[in-house]
């Protein structure tokens, strides 16, 4: 792994003319399908909320100069997604705690929609379209079941902009009722993509705030060194 400020040096130094005002644009999806309750809606916003404003977070977030974009957006049927947190970007303590305030106090939109996952990707490469100007890209898209309404995941990376975006994916109540672990296979063999994407897993709602936790430090900290060059390149 690379430092984000030896990074944003080498990139710098790669193409001097790049015009980036931030080192990251993060776009977060948050599942809202039928399968998901009320009281399981309340703990993944509170998941997200809590996760952001975590020690080991927050330090991630300022452990370089170049600040943070971020998005938030809910999603499931294929017309239902909707826009938490519009892009804001995170400067200070003081930006972080007030995006992180805006999804705790977040309202469900819609509680009867089916799991249309093609159609939350293509809604955030479209929303990484209106992102500010950064050195990278990334979308991160948790979930608690598999596409079962309109295209897939597949269909979405063909025909939207995600040459340059990178998708991670956080994976809801891993095992089936059989205790298969079926949507890890399905989420890393359908849902992950670009380079160094990674998968995390909560054992239930419950477990979805140290989830998130871990994912989102591990975007915050480094890059892949491989990843680094290739978006350095003239």
């Amino acid at each position: 792994m690379i430092r984000w400020w030896t990074a944003l040096g080498l990139a710098c130094l790669a193409n001097p003319l790049r015009a980036e005002t931030c080192r990251l644009a993060l776009a977060l999806a948050m599942d809202i399908s039928t399968s998901v309750d009320a009281t399981e809606d309340a703990l993944q916003r509170h998941g997200v909320a809590a996760a952001l404003v975590a020690p080991e977070v927050t330090q991630a977030f300022f452990s370089s100069p170049m600040p943070v974009a971020l998005a938030v957006y809910e999603w499931s049927g294929r017309s239902t997604q909707r826009v938490i947190l519009n892009w804001t970007m995170i400067r200070t303590q003081a930006d972080l705690l007030a995006a992180a305030s805006t999804i705790q106090t977040s309202v469900r939109s819609d509680s009867g929609s089916a799991t249309a996952m093609g159609y939350a990707l293509a809604f955030g490469a479209t929303l990484m379209q209106e992102a500010p100007p950064c050195l990278f890209q990334t979308i991160d898209l948790s979930g608690d079941g598999s596409n079962n309404d309109g295209y897939g995941p597949d269909s979405a990376y063909r025909h939207f902009p995600f040459e340059n975006t990178v998708v991670n994916g956080l994976v809801i109540n891993a095992a089936d009722f059989e205790g298969e672990l079926f949507l890890i296979p399905f989420f890393e063999n359908n849902v992950l993509y670009g380079p160094g994407a990674f998968l995390e897993i909560a054992q239930g709602f419950e477990d979805f705030e140290r989830a998130m936790r871990r994912k989102l430090e591990r975007e915050l900290q480094g890059l892949e060194i491989g990843a680094l060059q290739e978006t350095a390149k003239p």
